[in-house]
């Protein structure tokens, strides 16, 4: 059954609604980064690039890199914009935009997030790499699909148990990465753990400036949680939309985390951009090895 017009969106050059690419632009090996302009930060790395693209935050380069096919896509601040690129970029792959209809045989995506977070453990250094082997859904995105099969279920209960979670806020979803791709970029300079997605940068985050939270507990809660060793190392804004959508639709899907701030101490990286600087290094070298 073809896809109706109102739900597949193509422009007038054939390319996909928001993105502005068609499925010969990108490779099945993809980066994502939130800021537009860090595109080039890792594609400065490449010894060619064969297309570039940008509508709105959605910019595009894929080139060569050390002989492999990469490309680079921002996605801008947040699961509702990772919402946009993950099923567009599916789409890209897997629906066949002359008929309409969604293909027989599957193209499975790697899809690689290199961003920057804070710590929420006192023991994660700032200028450190964190590798989310979790995504934890606490923004509510995910709960627009059918995720029974994807979630764990005791994890999450043991959370919300432990954080006396509010029930006026998101059910928590917690879904793993690609074990495959986790394997690849470990190494001794990775620390692992859960990364929480949230809904904002402030509130969400449990950061204070004028406003007040409806629990100001709630990130020595998160924090002090353990699950069989499984700890909330981090917030930020993406990775678990990323994690989610990508085993829903089949794609595999890892989270570099460059950590700038630690929120238990109170610091901040002096040199940020030197940090992302080495992930990006390390996380293009990992990636191709």
């Amino acid at each position: 059954m073809s896809i109706k017009n109102s739900e597949l969106i193509l422009n007038s050059d054939g390319s996909i609604y928001h993105l502005h690419l068609r499925p010969s632009d990108i490779s099945d090996k993809i980066i994502f980064v939130g800021d537009q302009d860090r595109v080039c930060e890792v594609t400065k790395h490449f010894e060619s690039i064969e297309f570039e693209s940008q509508n709105r935050e959605f910019k595009t380069q894929t080139g060569i890199y050390k002989g492999k096919r990469l490309s680079v896509i921002s996605t801008g601040i947040g699961s509702d914009n990772i919402d946009i690129v993950l099923n567009e970029l599916d789409a890209l792959v897997n629906i066949d935009f002359k008929t309409r209809e969604i293909k027989t045989n599957k193209t499975i995506l790697s899809i690689v997030r290199i961003g920057t977070s804070g710590a929420l453990q006192p023991n994660i250094a700032v200028d450190s790499f964190v590798l989310s082997s979790y995504g934890m859904d606490i923004n509510g995105m995910l709960q627009s699909y059918n995720i029974e099969n994807i979630k764990n279920d005791k994890i999450e209960k043991a959370f919300i148990k432990h954080t006396n979670w509010s029930p006026k806020k998101p059910y928590p979803v917690i879904v793993t990465n690609s074990k495959r791709l986790e394997t690849l970029l470990s190494s001794y300079q990775t620390l692992h753990g859960m990364t929480a997605t949230c809904g904002g940068f402030y509130g969400p985050q449990g950061r204070v400036l004028r406003l007040k939270l409806q629990d100001d507990s709630l990130n020595h809660k998160m924090d002090s949680f353990n699950y069989r060793g499984l700890k909330v190392t981090n917030f930020e804004m993406e990775t678990s939309a990323i994690y989610g959508l990508s085993k829903l639709l089949g794609h595999e899907a890892c989270s570099m985390n460059a950590i700038l701030a630690n929120r238990a101490m109170g610091t901040f990286s002096k040199n940020p951009q030197k940090t992302i600087d080495k992930l990006i290094t390390y996380t293009l070298n990992k990636l191709i090895s």
